[in-house]
């Protein structure tokens, strides 16, 4: 007998939680490693290819944990079938599907088109205003978009989640000095100010990490644990 097609959206949900946290701390390690005075420019260069190359898929798992996790309340609604459906899901997906060409386009050529990057910005804005709003509606309300089975965790995941995306915009400003400072260490390599940028562009970025992270890891556990719900 085959598995349960709702037993394999639990699995994406579970592998784009897995990526996203993995390829985060691998960005993180790799930082470290871009911030060596000691190390030669030719390794420090590798490191922060590095980093990039694994900061693509934290940003694909940011996009599709919002469809995946969609599929996943329209297949088990907890009371919100007259909210949640295929159509509902669809469109999400079709949306997520943009965002994710902004994403991917914006992360290989960073620049290149002005446009694509303010689209990827404003659509992450509108949402972490829009999922604030309705998480912060669906902890406060009683019967939230007449859905009675007390889904409070269900909003906690929305704030969270939107805290998320909120945290990676506060790195990409946190970030917009570190290309002019980074040129500059083969011409100025063993500055102390030039090192002391790089080092406080990067490390401005922790606090963020360290959010998202918490975000994830507390987003999970009130999907796992429902605490609250009346199912």
């Amino acid at each position: 007998m085959g598995a349960h097609p709702h037993g394999w959206w639990i699995l994406l949900h579970i592998v784009l939680f897995v990526f996203w946290l993995g390829g985060d701390l691998g960005v993180y390690v790799s930082s470290r490693y871009v911030l060596k005075p000691e190390l030669p420019f030719a390794a420090r260069s590798t490191a922060l290819s590095i980093m990039s190359v694994l900061d693509l898929g934290p940003k694909i798992c940011l996009v599709l944990i919002l469809p995946s996790g969609v599929t996943l309340m329209t297949l088990e609604p907890h009371g919100a079938e007259g909210l949640l459906n295929g159509w509902s899901a669809t469109a999400t997906w079709a949306f997520a599907g943009l965002w994710l060409w902004l994403t991917v386009r914006d992360h290989h050529r960073p620049g290149s088109h002005p446009w694509i990057r303010r689209a990827d910005w404003s659509i992450r804005v509108l949402l972490t205003a829009g999922l604030w709003g309705i998480g912060l509606y669906t902890l406060l309300a009683t019967e939230p978009f007449g859905v009675d089975t007390d889904p409070r965790w269900l909003g906690g995941k929305v704030l969270l989640y939107a805290t998320a995306i909120a945290c990676g915009l506060g790195i990409r400003l946190t970030l917009r000095p570190f290309g002019a400072a980074f040129s500059a260490l083969p011409s100025r390599g063993g500055d102390e100010g030039v090192e002391r940028a790089l080092r406080r562009v990067v490390d401005g970025c922790v606090p963020y990490v360290a959010g998202i992270w918490t975000c994830v890891l507390a987003a999970a556990a009130l999907g796992v644990l429902k605490p609250g719900a009346d199912l």
